[in-house]
């Protein structure tokens, strides 16, 4: 059953949302935290959390609102509530967008390496040859140098 906020009094409201405060805070690994979401919210609840995420994001790189508009398919209203919690004073989503971009800034830089590592064994056979006999391949190691 559907329970308006408006309609509850303050004490209760405070219970439920120290229930939920307390709960995630206890969750420590992003697997633990996204089975709890997804028991949680329904699909379309996390994708609509995630979409607001990414508005955020391109609202923090000062892309104009009329792009996300079109990019996200969203209206431009849910665009300015977004933007009007951003400026809201508790830094919440600032905060955790920063987290977020360190974190898929490690991830690009993960994949990075560990592609050019498959790369490099997939695509220069000739350069391992060279390096584990360095001997048989003397005059090619010294013309590479």
């Amino acid at each position: 059953m559907k329970v308006k906020a408006k309609f509850l009094n303050k004490k209760d409201r405070i219970q439920y949302l120290d229930s939920l405060y307390t709960a995630a805070s206890c969750l420590k690994t992003r697997d633990d935290i996204k089975k709890f979401l997804r028991d949680l919210l329904t699909e379309s609840e996390r994708i609509m959390i995630g979409r607001r995420i990414v508005i955020a994001q391109k609202l923090l790189k000062n892309e104009s609102h009329d792009d996300i508009v079109k990019e996200m398919k969203v209206g431009l209203d849910t665009v300015f509530k977004i933007q009007r919690w951003l400026k809201d004073e508790v830094r919440g989503y600032e905060k955790a967008i920063e987290e977020l971009e360190k974190i898929f800034k490690k991830r690009d830089e993960k994949y990075l390496k560990k592609k050019k590592d498959i790369d490099d064994y997939y695509m220069k056979p000739f350069a391992r040859l060279k390096k584990k006999y360095r001997l048989h391949y003397l005059l090619f190691n010294i013309f590479d140098k």
